[in-house]
């Protein structure tokens, strides 16, 4: 995954066209990166699923 397309994801989230975004374990890492240079990173959600894929969704109020 491209830093483009993870700041795509990451903006579909933001917008509310998507509720939730699939990441495969191996676009993990590269996603992750993108993800934690947002101002507003604690706004997004990561929900492990098994075999290492996570759903990202985007939250109104920041988590703690």
């Amino acid at each position: 995954m491209t830093a483009e397309e993870a700041a795509g994801y990451l903006e579909s989230l933001r917008n509310g066209t998507v509720a939730r975004v699939h990441i495969g374990r191996n676009d993990f890492l590269s996603f992750r990166q993108v993800l934690i240079q947002q101002a507003d990173f604690k706004h997004f959600r990561g929900i492990a699923k098994h075999g290492g894929h996570t759903e990202y969704e985007y939250m109104e109020a920041p988590r703690s």
